[in-house]
């Protein structure tokens, strides 16, 4: 399809991607007769001059259907006409965009997603969707990019178990006003979807399959697109007095690793995000019960998160300095893993008392974020990680909860969160006396307090002079069923809200 741009064309393969098809997009100034189905916005209120135009050459039964429906355009509501005319495409699917003056990227997105699932589930293969005339808080080219965003991500699938992966997929035709900015900003959004699928597959993976070393592998494929790629084994991290990190990993074979994916877009002063790396955690001795621990493949979100970011920013060519950090290990129990009461010393210096080993999460960070600040000094440090089961019950779901004694930042990074459907809430630092220790400087884990605040506050102490934020992703990672521009599997949450919050500040 001539300038359609492919899901899979600009993307860098990686050899746990799974996705057989992908979908396309080609944007243009005309309709095409031949998709299988018509798409076209109907806002509260008064109809669009584009919407009238289609209704008068499908001799008004898209009108005629509406009131019999009584369909008024609420927000993700659709409708499907089958046409008796000689117009084509036959099948016409009307979307309600609520108030056209409310439509912005997160909307727009939430839409793309939605519809995209629609027409999968309806086997509708080809789409011809007329755009050039919606409008919203952003431009016509910004929402029609976006809506592409919001379908491509929906798209996405982590399959390779199956016997049958399905290969189901739509090519799009986009009627849009201006060809060429359409064109360029979701080239931008696509480079960010590429970023969004790493991590999502990361994440989805399954924990005998994503190792340490298997996430380091992952890391290096990111060196084609100028990524610089560091690994410290655990012989470089005793050396570098990185203890705490060394000691979680130290019930598995592999043993824990240091992964560094260094993007160097500019010679600014670097931004560092920091991953939580835990490839799988049981809790070690303090072992996990229950159902939850099946889902623990999945705590190393925050680590994908952030090495998705940084592939993003590489193929998106952005003028950015940033560094990921991630600290790599499997919480497992052995011989030779940690035991309660333990004590470990920190790179920072301090020592730490593990009265739970199930708290592991704050120590791989805890020497993250010193290798961060002392290799790279960087101008600001975002810690991102599935930290703590005290955040879902705080926030739910639907937010992550964010920690910060920096307002400029906290306020950044919520407004970029907004935009992409990746919302925060600000949680408070505090309770530090509750992690007071008689045996070292510090235990893992407070003695009384919310789980959430104390463990941030912890990492507070490891943050030195750099403004840091600290995101917990507890409950964002992973999703059980498909919704909006989220697709089953690992979420790859923290990807489009970083680079949101790059590109724009």
């Amino acid at each position: 399809m001539k300038n359609a741009i492919k899901a899979s064309a600009m993307a860098i393969a990686l050899s746990l991607s799974t996705q057989v098809n992908a979908a396309e997009f080609n944007f243009s100034t005309k309709i095409n007769n031949k998709a299988h189905a018509l798409v076209v916005f109907y806002s509260q209120g008064t109809p669009s001059e584009a919407f009238t135009k289609l209704d008068s050459q499908y001799n008004n039964q898209l009108t005629h259907t509406i009131d019999i429906k009584r369909f008024d355009g609420k927000f993700g509501e659709m409708l499907e006409v089958i046409s008796t005319t000689d117009s084509q495409p036959q099948q016409v699917i009307i979307v309600g965009t609520g108030k056209e003056q409310q439509l912005d990227k997160s909307a727009i997105a939430k839409l793309g997603g939605n519809l995209h699932a629609r027409l999968i589930s309806n086997d509708i293969t080809t789409a011809s969707v007329v755009f050039d005339s919606v409008k919203g808080a952003i431009s016509n080219a910004e929402l029609a990019a976006n809506f592409a965003h919001g379908a491509n991500l929906r798209d996405h699938r982590f399959e390779k178990y199956k016997q049958k992966p399905s290969t189901a997929t739509v090519s799009y035709h986009f009627d849009v006003e201006h060809v060429k900015q359409t064109r360029n900003t979701y080239s931008i959004l696509h480079s960010i979807e590429q970023g969004v699928f790493l991590a999502r597959d990361l994440t989805s993976e399954v924990a005998t399959q994503m190792t340490p070393l298997d996430f380091a592998n992952a890391a290096k494929e990111l060196e084609s697109l100028g990524v610089e790629i560091t690994v410290l084994a655990p012989k470089q991290l005793k050396e570098l007095g990185m203890g705490a990190l060394e000691a979680v990993g130290r019930g598995s074979e592999q043993g824990a690793r240091l992964v560094v994916a260094h993007y160097k877009g500019a010679n600014d002063t670097p931004i560092a995000l920091v991953g939580k790396g835990i490839t799988f955690d049981s809790g070690g001795y303090s072992i996990k019960t229950g159902a939850s621990i099946a889902r623990m493949k999945s705590d190393m979100a925050g680590a994908a998160a952030v090495l998705g970011t940084v592939k993003a920013m590489a193929l998106a060519k952005a003028d950015k300095n940033v560094v990921a950090v991630m600290g790599m290990a499997a919480n497992m129990v052995s011989q030779f893993a940690v035991a309660p009461g333990d004590v470990v010393r920190t790179a920072e210096g301090l020592s730490v008392e593990i009265v739970n080993t199930d708290a592991e999460g704050r120590l791989v960070l805890s020497d993250a974020m010193w290798y961060a600040r002392e290799h790279f000094k960087p101008e600001i440090m975002i810690d991102v990680a599935t930290l703590t089961g005290s955040k879902i019950k705080a926030v739910g779901n639907d937010y992550a909860a964010v920690f910060s004694k920096d307002d400029a930042l906290i306020k950044e990074l919520t407004f970029a969160g907004k935009q992409v459907n990746e919302n925060l809430w600000r949680l408070p630092l505090g309770y530090k006396s509750t992690l007071s220790s008689d045996i070292a400087d510090l235990k893992n884990l407070g003695s009384t307090g919310p789980g959430a605040t104390t463990a941030a506050s912890f990492l507070e102490h490891f943050a030195g002079e750099t403004r840091w934020v600290h995101i917990d992703i507890a409950g964002n990672a992973l999703a059980t069923k498909g919704k909006d521009e989220i697709s089953p599997g690992g979420t790859g949450f923290g990807v489009r809200l970083l680079s949101e919050w790059l590109l724009s500040n």
